[in-house]
């Protein structure tokens, strides 16, 4: 890997504004919920002026300012601010509680905070004497009358006047940020214990961002979609990789209206977490069984051919003249309506953040939409590993990213290191030395590498299954292949360890089954109904017969029990990124686990 070519984010920025000033950098949806677009010199300027808004109100080098935010345009404007005015960002999901969001601000030592409306800023006021050392809140949309709070619109304009008489003074503040500044602080989801701040430096992001460039992901052609939340570090990477390479990006955190925004911005490259696919996939498959059994009949013939088809591109081959007329088919009826949906012009998705199930990677290939899965951490900034668009494995995340090393250690844990791994975590030290060994970054995912350097993972490391029997079962394997397989399920947690056998926690997706029940002739509406009929209940039982019909008997699940409810973020039950936070779910419904082992020999 050559060696960096820019010191810091604010001036890979300015490399940016510099070469392509007039290109459109940012579209995002105005007041009047139209598309409206701002040049790279145009969101130039208002960094600018973010920037020197923060100096005029004291801020120092290396201080940390937190957005309490939704991804919207004014995230990046906030950010890249901040970055330029020598601060760092600590990020805060919208979707944090109060005392969450107090935790985080004051674990971080944050002394401004952006927050995106009076929603969010509600929070704040909840928790005002917990922030003694917060200054200033700075609104993005709207304006308020307390002393604390001030509007993006006035911290802007505090920033011209700071410009004016301070000649020099934002040149100089960008010159003072070198490589080892820090340039983000972001919380660990916390799906054990207590969220940590992975302490990220301006080289980490600088290095992804070339990093990509190098493998060519992506081309200022090309027209990015961002959903995901910026407060992530698989985002913030989209972020970071859209300045290097200057990709027009469209930006909306509405995840309501995901397909409806595909279709307006018609990007050619999106990154998204699995659990979109996985509803997409879903959505397809009822669509096509809402249409009756001949429509069906033809999706399941499509679906035959196109994997068929999928199977030959694998490997590297092309189809015969029979099989690409039958494809030619297969596409006109069913798979361009899918692409078409999805925009039309998605050259490829990337997916992160979770597992993906090869399954699920394979239906979209076979229509004509290449998921690339990568994988990373927040503490290595991310894209460690990724699959190119000319040679990808499905069922792995890819090869290293360049200028990444890994090893597999003896017990299986895949370790790291780089340019983009952590500093160490805020005020942890001993987590720290835990974590990174000899600058090794112990990932705690179980992996192996192919001959061609593709890394599987297999499983988060705390999260094997070792059963009573002494046998190791990775649950997410399971869990992934099932929701896969049955439509019918949103969410699924496997469970055994110390037990005699597995047994599995399961809530439904109620649109799609509730769309079952009626084509069943049932009268069944709503969550708890579906939940308590025996119907819905034999459906997901064969689903089990199924995923067991092909396991080794102690990794069969022998008992499952359907939730009252699905889980979500706001119960504490997801991340938000929409990963289980397993033991939670776990602690939640003990008695009910418990319950499957009642006289068992070996239930606990």
């Amino acid at each position: 890997m050559a060696n960096p070519s820019f010191r810091s984010v604010p001036e890979l920025f300015q490399h940016r504004v510099k070469s392509t000033p007039s290109g459109e950098a940012i579209s995002f949806r105005d007041e009047n919920d139209a598309w409206a677009s701002w040049t790279w010199q145009e969101v130039a300027e208002r960094v600018r002026a973010v920037a020197c808004g923060l100096r005029a109100h004291g801020l120092q080098n290396e201080e940390r300012c937190a957005i309490l935010s939704g991804t919207c345009a004014e995230w990046i404007l906030a950010d890249l601010g901040i970055l330029s005015g020598g601060g760092a960002t600590t990020t805060i999901y919208p979707s944090n509680t109060s005392e969450e969001c107090a935790y985080v601000i004051t674990d971080s030592d944050s002394n401004y905070v952006f927050a995106e409306d009076t929603e969010q800023l509600d929070k704040l006021f909840e928790v005002r004497s917990e922030l003694p050392n917060v200054r200033k809140v700075v609104l993005l949309n709207g304006n308020h009358s307390d002393d604390w709070v001030i509007s993006l619109d006035e911290l802007m304009s505090d920033g011209h006047s700071w410009d004016e008489s301070n000649e020099g003074g934002f040149d100089g503040v960008c010159a003072e940020i070198g490589p080892d500044s820090l340039a983000t602080l972001i919380y660990t989801s916390g799906t054990t214990g207590k969220p940590k701040g992975v302490m990220l430096t301006h080289d980490c992001w600088v290095f992804e961002g070339e990093s990509i460039d190098q493998v060519g992901l992506t081309m200022a052609s090309d027209k990015q979609f961002i959903f995901l939340p910026l407060a992530h570090s698989f985002a913030k990477v989209l972020e970071v990789m859209f300045i290097r390479v200057g990709v027009p990006t469209a930006i909306d955190g509405d995840i309501t209206r995901i397909v409806e925004n595909l279709g307006d911005v018609r990007p050619t490259f999106m990154g998204a977490v699995p659990r979109i696919f996985e509803k997409v996939y879903n959505a397809t498959i009822q669509s096509a069984k809402d249409g009756g059994p001949l429509k069906y009949r033809i999706f399941k013939w499509a679906v035959g051919v196109g994997s068929r088809v999928s199977d030959l591109k694998q490997e590297g081959k092309t189809p015969g003249p029979l099989l690409s007329l039958k494809y030619g088919i297969a596409d006109r009826l069913v798979f361009s309506k899918l692409r078409d949906k999805l925009g039309g012009r998605i050259r490829y998705f990337i997916s992160g953040g979770a597992p993906l199930a090869p399954e699920i990677a394979k239906f979209f290939h076979a229509a004509g939409l290449l998921i690339l899965e990568g994988y990373g951490l927040t503490e290595s900034s991310a894209a460690s590993f990724c699959n190119r668009p000319d040679h990808y494995k499905f069922g792995t995340v890819g090869p290293a990213m360049p200028g990444v090393d890994v090893k597999i250690a003896d017990d299986g844990e895949v370790l790291i290191r780089g340019r983009g791994i952590m500093k160490g975590y805020y005020n942890l030290d001993e987590a720290s030395r835990e974590t990174l060994v000899d600058g090794w970054l112990h990932t705690g995912d179980i992996g192996v590498l192919d001959s061609e350097g593709f890394l599987k993972i297999t499983d988060r490391k705390k999260d094997i299954i070792v059963t009573a029997g002494g046998k190791n079962v990775a649950p997410q394997n399971l869990e992934n292949t099932l929701k896969a397989q049955c439509p019918y399920v949103s969410q699924i947690i496997v469970h055994g360890d110390k037990r005699n056998f597995l047994s599995a926690l399961v809530s439904l997706n109620e649109e799609s089954t509730e769309k079952w029940a009626k084509s069943e002739g049932l009268s069944l509406s709503g969550y708890n109904e579906l939940a308590a009929s025996d119907e819905v209940r034999a459906l997901i039982q064969d689903a089990f017969n199924h995923l067991n019909a092909d396991l080794p008997s102690y990794e069969t699940i022998k008992k499952f029990e359907i939730l009252p409810r699905d889980l979500t973020v706001e119960d504490g039950e997801l991340t938000p990124t929409l990963k289980v936070k397993r033991r939670v779910v776990e602690g939640n419904y003990r008695s009910l686990l418990d319950a499957f082992y009642a006289g068992s020999l070996t239930g606990m």
